[in-house]
């Protein structure tokens, strides 16, 4: 097992939406900026993989459990830890903790080295890896497979400026906000995640339109986001009502 790091907050109001829950799109950003920091920490940050080998991390696929959703003045702590590498993936953990030091969101995380220039997967080199202390495994975590959607509702959103990160491309946790937003208010005034899983397909262009489009049977849903023929991303969501406790 890796190292841990961990990072206290408490959620401002524009992280709170309108039933006061934490944004699970603002739970993705903080997490990757807690992994950020731990990679600063290690002397490994995004600035030194551009500068010294022209690498940036990208994620794949995301598998998330949520207990409960923190809400806002709720002070919460996100721990991370780096598990586990192959020769192209990697694997983090990101988990969730309330003031009592409950569990209340789990994240594992899928990670890939990519070219800047290129846009092509590059190999895991241990080198770059080592000061995390993660474990060498061959396992490969794989994800569901994502059903075809038939007659799904769709909506089209534009691709604006600021979705993107100084790599140049949308910020994944855009695709969640896109996702959960197709489902519309009534929908997510009484419903928040379960279970989540999303995976990345390719890339969105900058400047461009994407589609959204989901099917909802029961109190689970599968997405598609879409772009210029291609689909960009894949999600399945297992929803419960807000009055469920469990």
């Amino acid at each position: 097992m890796g190292l841990t790091y961990q990072m206290k907050m408490k959620i401002p109001f524009d992280m709170a939406d309108m039933n006061g829950h934490i944004k699970l799109p603002d739970v993705i950003l903080l997490s990757l900026q807690v992994s950020g920091l731990q990679s600063i920490d290690l002397g490994i940050s995004d600035k030194s993989m551009l500068e010294k080998y022209n690498l940036v991390w990208i994620i794949t696929d995301y598998d998330i459990d949520v207990v409960r959703l923190p809400k806002f003045g709720e002070e919460m702590t996100i721990e991370t830890e780096a598990l586990s590498y192959n020769r192209l993936f990697c694997y983090r953990r990101f988990t969730i903790y309330d003031e009592a030091g409950n569990a209340i969101i789990n994240m594992l995380a899928t990670f890939v080295l990519m070219d800047r220039d290129s846009r092509k997967v590059h190999a895991v080199e241990p080198k770059i890896v080592a000061p995390y202390e993660a474990e060498f495994s061959k396992k490969l975590i794989r994800g569901p497979k994502y059903p075809d959607l038939k007659e799904p509702i769709s909506k089209d959103y534009h691709v604006r400026f600021y979705d993107l990160d100084m790599n140049g491309h949308v910020n994944n946790s855009k695709y969640l906000d896109w996702i959960f937003e197709v489902m519309g208010a009534d929908f997510l005034m009484k419903h928040i995640p379960r279970k989540i899983h999303l995976k990345y397909v390719k890339e969105v262009r900058p400047g461009g339109q994407i589609t959204s489009s989901y099917n909802l049977e029961g109190l689970e849903s599968n997405h598609q986001i879409s772009s210029d023929g291609d689909i960009n991303a894949q999600a399945s969501i297992i929803w419960r009502s807000c009055d469920d406790r469990r």
